[in-house]
């Protein structure tokens, strides 16, 4: 087995040193292919971090296929002829567009999660619990909705935590947001669908790809505008009331009012209530969702763990209305569930256990510190920007007050070495927004405070100006 030594700088996250030293041991011939690493618990101890920051790094070489992860036998570096091949076709074909990725010294991602307070410990131990009980059950293909174990949990949480009102029938399990939109599109045939603009792009895209048409509504400081979406045609309306993404706008009680009387206005109406980070509300208290306030049947409530607990956990749900529910049991009930049973029921402990709430509780003590520590280290900023979308989610927005674009932003803070995105990458409709008004977003969520600090130190030297 290969012993690895490490020398760590301040310049990047320590799990990507470890990966990048990795990769560079191998490409050189240090580390041949099928050499043996150290176990993600060995190296941890071996490099002083903890053992999230060594198995995020492996996960990583594992996923583009430098490492392979053997099932009780541990981690082998892979042959890199295919690999080094296509990557140097890569990089020829972006160095000829001008495209080669540069590297940023932090990065305010929006997609990352802090996986250095995941509980794995606990997770081993419901996971060897579930399959200690020769619990030949968990084998077997299971019910096409999900367990009713883990359905059950669900319903229990959505009720208490957000006043969904379900039965476990309503409740459908897959695999990713992606994976239910496509099974939601089977039941509502090729409709009409209006998204807010800006808004989450992997909807769009997923809405465009099976065929829909997609009308942009633009927002006002309330959310998707009534008039706007009765103009447009739409039998369908995608939002995110709670927490609008990419803008943080909650949408007031008048507003959700309004948008379930357009619903209930003719039959087939129906509004999709994306509710994807909810859990995450730093001030006063939690927004109840839009299903709560549903008398009629019309609205689709999806949500997910991703954020909640980790991308890698894959577990997403769908809540039906009755006319909903009905045409899902003559058409796609056949459907087998795309989650594995065992993910499942060690998913479905952690939530009936009083796990899950307990890791809510201390990630939002968690990100809330991250967002104070954002907020502080960008007061310097204050006269040339104003900041929106605070006190909820994982990233917030920086509006200039001085004229400049989104493009000058995102140049400025990029010659300092930090990525920032720009709002217009989440625009779907060119409704005409003005130019003059730069936006952009940092997330911070996957960062660590010396990281955050860092980063927003040299933004308020780039952009103060």
């Amino acid at each position: 087995m290969y012993e690895l030594t490490i020398p760590f700088h301040e310049a990047e996250p320590l799990y990507q040193q470890i990966y990048e030293y990795i990769k560079v041991q191998m490409k050189e011939g240090r580390l041949p292919a099928g050499t043996k690493l150290p176990s993600t618990r060995k190296l941890a101890e071996h490099l002083g971090v903890s053992r999230s920051t060594t198995q995020l790094a492996y996960d990583q070489l594992v996923a583009e296929g430098y490492l392979e992860s053997e099932p009780c036998r541990g981690y082998f570096t892979a042959r890199l002829e295919t690999l080094l091949r296509v990557e140097q076709k890569q990089k020829r074909r972006e160095k000829q567009e001008g495209t080669e990725a540069p590297r940023y010294l932090v990065d305010f991602s929006l997609r990352g999660i802090d996986l250095e307070k995941f509980p794995y410990t606990l997770w081993r131990r419901l996971s060897r619990e579930s399959l200690g009980d020769d619990n030949r059950g968990l084998f077997s293909a299971g019910e096409s909705k999900g367990d009713m174990a883990l359905r059950l949990a669900i319903c229990d949480y959505l009720y208490g935590a957000r006043g969904v009102n379900c039965e476990p029938g309503q409740l459908i399990v897959g695999a990713g947001n992606e994976y239910l939109l496509m099974l939601l599109h089977q039941l509502l045939g090729n409709q009409v669908i209006a998204m807010e603009t800006p808004t989450y792009r992997q909807a769009f895209l997923t809405f465009e790809r099976l065929g829909h048409q997609v009308i942009p509504i633009k927002m006002d400081g309330n959310g998707m505008e009534r008039e706007a979406l009765a103009a447009s045609g739409a039998k369908i309306a995608y939002v995110m009331p709670s927490h609008q993404f990419p803008t943080g706008i909650v949408m007031p009680i008048r507003r959700r009012m309004e948008l379930l009387s357009w619903a209930a206005e003719e039959n087939g109406r129906y509004l999709i209530e994306d509710d994807y980070d909810s859990e995450f509300r730093y001030r006063g208290k939690p927004i109840p969702s839009l299903q709560s306030a549903d008398t009629k049947g019309r609205v689709i409530y999806l949500g997910s763990f991703s954020r909640a607990v980790a991308p890698a956990i894959r577990v997403s749900y769908l809540m039906l209305p009755e006319p909903l529910l009905e045409r899902y049991e003559t058409t796609c009930s056949f459907y087998a569930s795309t989650v594995s049973r065992i993910d499942q029921r060690i998913l479905a402990r952690f939530i009936d256990e009083g796990h899950y709430e307990r890791h809510l509780n201390r990630m939002r003590g968690i990100y809330r510190a991250k967002h104070d520590a954002l907020l502080a280290a960008l007061s310097p900023l204050s006269d040339v920007f104003t900041v929106s979308g605070e006190h909820a989610g994982i990233h917030l927005l920086l509006h200039s007050k001085k004229g400049r674009t989104e493009q000058e932003l995102v140049r400025a803070a990029k010659e300092a070495g930090v990525r920032i995105y720009g709002l217009s990458e989440f625009d779907i409709g060119n409704l005409g927004r003005d130019e003059g008004e730069g936006t952009v977003l940092l997330g911070y969520a996957s960062l660590t405070r010396d990281e955050i600090e860092q980063g927003a130190a040299l933004l308020a030297a780039a952009l103060s100006v």
